[in-house]
């Protein structure tokens, strides 16, 4: 079968199962693999062998893992740092010990126990946090955990996958090599230093071109580029593009990247998922159903008996809390499949007990949701007295976003500023970022014409949204966009002028501030002033104006297409201004 067929298989299996496992409540995640079960070999064998594009779709893993790179912002970390290195580290490590134990008395060895344990001890990121943005849960206690427990988690994938491959010459008896293992550290050392003086300015050279698809393929390259170096060096991928990540976390150019990465993960991912599921043995359910359900029976019950208890300790004393975390949690995570693989790959693992265990996973997975739905009915008449300590802290996004940090923007900013309230500035002009910083301004390269970076940039969570753009149609462009996507967001736009205004009223923006009226008028009264006008009746003279003006530019909205009825209008207007003026200054 020829790629081209594949790949409509592929899209036309997603298409259909991916939005019906959305709508029954049970998330992307599995629609991507019950895909992937009905193509397989297993199913209706559609496609036979998963194996050539199963490799291919582990960049998805790469996109996901450097997006989370992004994500690790040293500020959001301290933020969080009791629960991600407190609650995180302490139920992997209990869970991979209980389920290590459980598969040592099972007949495993010992190591390759203890490698079923940390895998297993994993959950699904993907999963989890989809599951919960959708019941509105993530500014929830358990909901909060469960953040800080996955971030850890995505933390602990990185050195399992560094250490799969020694674990697999020390299982097959070859002696640890030494020169081989001063490589690779001297290898990720030669990386962090250069990328962290390399990177920017080939950024810099992209943004600076005002090309968009150059800049694209510049994220695209230094994603790939680095887990390509990793992989020279005897190492995971995945490794190269989480470093890779970490580094430009700070950057101005986190949101744009994270944009531009965003639909290549979604769509890699998405086929990785698929490759999963056909790979997926179900032979082995009709075979050994009791078994695979003893599997996926420990592994849940396992994961609420150690999260449970340390929910409460950490804080969360209520059940409700503790009980829904650990129904959310209960599931083996998609990093299972990437590290099963892995580990059977290196030997670590035979097949067939790697089979069974993915097979595991994924019933884990299917089962979540009929769990969360218990645990929700279980709970829904306790009080969560613990919810609104979390509240406060979950955001990590600022509340006020501006769009272009030019003369306007500026201002706006250092009004933010002195009043110690953070905000979200994004520019699309490299050499105005660059500006912007050398003066100590928190700035970010994006276009924010694009609604994954407007996501990226936290719209999702912000409550006002400032669009300070002089251009009049990428400004109108932006606030259709946030308009559209964001319908509780509050915009403020600056407005060139009256037809600007009115085409942004258009769009249903009731907060606009037209360039120069103030500072024009300002002006005017100053004038007035000088021709002899005392200060309190030029006052009233300038407040009247601006009144108003105001008014007529509500008026003319209704007529603004037709340029006669615009000119008469404003005649009309300057006549009841005058006279009503005169009336004034007479009394």
């Amino acid at each position: 079968m020829s790629l081209l067929a594949e790949s409509v298989i592929y899209l036309l299996a997603a298409l259909i199962c991916v939005p019906i496992s959305r709508w029954l409540g049970f998330g992307s995640v599995l629609g991507y693999l019950a895909a992937g079960i009905i193509i397989g070999p297993f199913g209706l064998a559609l496609i036979a062998d998963a194996e050539h594009i199963l490799h291919f779709a582990e960049l998805g893993v790469v996109f996901l893992l450097f997006i989370i790179g992004l994500e690790l912002k040293p500020s959001r970390l301290w933020v969080l740092r009791r629960m991600v290195f407190g609650l995180g580290a302490a139920q992997v490590a209990l869970t991979a010990v209980l389920l290590a134990a459980l598969a040592w008395l099972a007949g495993i060895t010992p190591l390759s126990a203890t490698i079923i344990g940390l895998i297993l001890a994993l959950s699904s990121t993907a999963f989890v946090l989809q599951m919960l943005a959708e019941k509105r849960q993530l500014t929830t206690s358990h909901g909060r955990a469960a953040f800080s427990i996955l971030l850890f988690q995505d933390l602990a994938v990185i050195p399992l996958i560094a250490i799969l491959p020694l674990l697999g010459d020390a299982d097959g008896g070859n002696a640890f090599d030494l020169v081989a293992i001063t490589k690779s550290i001297a290898i990720v050392a030669a990386m962090i230093i250069g990328g962290r003086y390399l990177l920017r300015p080939v950024l810099n050279i992209a943004a600076g071109s005002r090309i968009p698809e150059l800049f694209t393929a510049t994220a695209l390259l230094v994603v790939i580029g680095a887990a390509l170096l990793m992989y020279l060096a005897g190492m995971s991928m995945v490794l190269g593009a989480f470093i890779a990540g970490i580094l430009l976390a700070d950057s101005e150019y986190r949101h744009q990247l994270e944009g531009d990465i965003a639909p290549f993960k979604g769509l890699l991912l998405g086929l990785f998922f698929i490759a999963v599921g056909m790979s997926v043995n179900i032979g082995l359910l009709l075979d050994g159903p009791l078994r695979i359900a003893a599997i996926v029976a420990a592994l849940m019950i396992a994961k609420a008996v150690i999260l449970i208890p340390l929910a409460r300790m950490f804080g969360m004393c209520d059940g409700k809390s503790a009980i829904r975390l650990a129904a959310a949690m209960s599931q083996g995570g998609e990093f299972a499949f990437v590290l099963f693989a892995l580990a059977t790959r290196e030997g670590v693992l035979s097949t067939a007990l790697s089979d069974e265990l993915t097979l595991a996973v994924t019933a884990s997975m299917m089962l979540t949701p009929f769990f969360y739905i218990a645990a929700e009915k279980l709970t829904q008449h306790v009080a969560d007295s613990t919810a609104d300590d979390y509240d406060e802290m979950m955001d990590q996004h600022d509340d006020v976003i501006i769009v272009g940090f030019g003369r306007v923007g500026q201002v706006v900013g250092r009004m933010l500023r002195i009043v110690n309230r953070p905000f979200t500035a994004l520019e699309s002009d490299a050499s105005q970022v660059n500006l912007a910083r050398s003066y100590g301004n928190k700035i970010h390269f994006g276009d924010a014409t694009r609604l994954d970076v407007l996501r990226a940039a936290g719209a999702d969570h912000a409550k006002l949204f400032v669009i300070a753009l002089p251009d009049m149609e990428i400004s109108l462009k932006i606030a259709e966009t946030v308009q559209r996507n964001f319908p509780n967001l509050r915009i403020i736009a600056r407005a060139r002028n009256r037809r600007h205004a009115h085409k942004l009223m258009d769009i249903g923006v009731d907060h606009i501030i037209r360039d120069t009226l103030l500072s024009s008028a300002a002006m005017g009264e100053i004038v007035l002033e000088g021709i002899g006008m005392d200060e309190q009746t030029a006052s009233h003279v300038t407040k009247t104006f601006l009144e108003r003006d105001e008014t007529l530019l509500a008026r003319q909205h209704a007529v603004h297409d037709s340029q006669e009825k615009l000119i008469q209008s404003s005649q009309d207007t300057m006549r009841e201004l005058t006279s009503l003026l005169a009336d004034d200054l007479k009394e």
